[in-house]
């Protein structure tokens, strides 16, 4: 019979323990027939929602994130070589020599992020060899939910606990994930997502000197909501340019404002400089996407002392303010690439219809946005009611109701 977590860790994270022992009974099974027998030891990370704090990481800005119930799973164990072998469900084997990784091509989809893990983890000082691994994931791809950095979080928990003795910390986990994408992917990203998979619950992160956590203790389960991620139908794979641009904008910004990141700056000194700002670098939406910062992070430091309180009401008016700030100020709900597809923003729209007509919840655009998922915080007793009419534009399938999960990117035993 193929060896599984035990049942009471299986509770601990899932809350049940029938259907997590079946995906990881067929998890065993499929490695056993992909890599032989082996002792192989289990892993999980999970997807991430940002509740609120769209786009401030890589300025330094203030996040309230949280890991969600959809993630990624692996069973992982040695094989005495200097290979990585890993097999994701439903493709094909990945085979990277670790010490060929930093020839590996850019740009080449799981195998350059792989590639790249690997250097930076020889580069952080951290030790890694060949092991082999087969991952199976609920989170979804390419939709703002972080299925990257779930994947990358937990490449790391596997590295972490075979050959570092967990040594590698949440804050090493998450660097060496944004390291992979930003000189193997190629991808201006922050790190937020890696953080936010890899701490578990909601966090309260603060990117303005160094990463910075702390653990809020919450859930919208105990202030009486799910929340509700709807894929909209189209990814954000080919948006780069668009997502770039964001952080992009906002250092232009700072730089003339004589800083490298908007942190380091005020809303009084900004608006104060603004008339001159705006002249010399002649972008109207990078002064927008400025002022969205700013308030952005005052909306963050509000939200976390709501959350704290358990004051549902004053939670959802703030998400419900940042949402409408990224939609007007930052504009990221639609893609300028192809502005008839505009499928944020339609969601968003039906759902604003919705929770009008029940005086309850918000929603907004979620994680990078342009494209992918929105966010819904709806009562528990309509729940069922909106996944009802929001999926007859979308289809059951692209509609997740789920809480925030207290356990991040960690190794479930052998």
């Amino acid at each position: 019979m193929a060896n599984i977590p035990a049942k009471e860790v299986l509770e601990r994270v899932y809350g049940e323990s029938e259907k997590s022992a079946e995906r990881f009974r067929h998890l065993s099974e499929r490695f056993a027939e992909n890599f032989g027998d082996a002792e192989v030891e289990f892993f999980t990370s999970p997807g991430r929602t940002e509740m609120i704090g769209n786009h401030t990481d890589h300025n330094g800005g203030k996040i309230v994130a949280a890991s969600i119930s959809l993630d990624t799973i692996g069973a992982a164990a040695a094989n005495g070589t200097g290979s990585i072998r890993i097999r994701s469900e439903g493709y094909d084997l990945i085979d990277v020599e670790i010490a060929a990784a930093s020839s590996v091509e850019k740009k080449s989809g799981t195998r350059a992020l792989i590639a790249g893990m690997i250097e930076a983890i020889g580069k952080f000082g951290f030790e890694i060899n060949g092991f082999d691994a087969y991952m199976t994931t609920e989170v979804i791809a390419a939709a703002g939910v972080s299925s990257s950095a779930s994947f990358e979080m937990l490449f790391c928990a596997m590295v972490n606990a075979l050959f570092n003795d967990n040594k590698m910390k949440i804050g090493d986990c998450a660097r060496i994930g944004q390291y992979a994408e930003n000189q193997f992917w190629m991808k201006s990203s922050g790190l937020m997502d890696q953080m936010a998979c890899a701490a578990g619950g909601a966090i309260l992160l603060d990117f303005s000197d160094d990463i910075k956590y702390e653990k809020i203790d919450v859930s919208f389960d105990s202030l009486g909501y799910d929340m509700v991620i709807v894929n909209t139908g189209k990814g954000h794979g080919d948006l780069s340019d668009e997502y770039s641009a964001v952080p992009g904008e906002m250092y232009q910004v700072a730089g003339a404002l004589g800083v490298q990141r908007l942190c380091e700056s005020s809303i009084e000194e900004f608006l104060e400089k603004a008339p001159e700002i705006a002249k010399v670098i002649n972008n109207d939406r990078a002064i927008m996407r400025a002022l969205h910062f700013y308030e952005e992070n005052r909306r963050v430091e509000d939200a976390a002392k709501a959350l704290a309180k358990g004051d549902g009401k004053e939670v959802l008016r703030l998400l419900t303010e940042s949402g409408n700030s990224s939609w007007k100020w930052l504009q990221n709900c639609i893609s300028k690439s192809n502005d008839q597809d505009q499928k944020v923003a339609l969601m968003l729209a039906l759902t604003e219809l919705y929770l009008e007509k029940i005086q309850d919840g918000c929603c907004r655009v979620h994680g990078g946005g342009f494209a992918g998922v929105i966010l819904a915080v709806i009562p528990r007793d309509k729940t069922e009611d909106y996944v009802k009419y929001i999926s007859a534009f979308v289809g059951e399938e692209n509609v997740y109701p789920m809480q925030i999960r207290q356990t991040g990117a960690v190794s479930l035993g052998k």
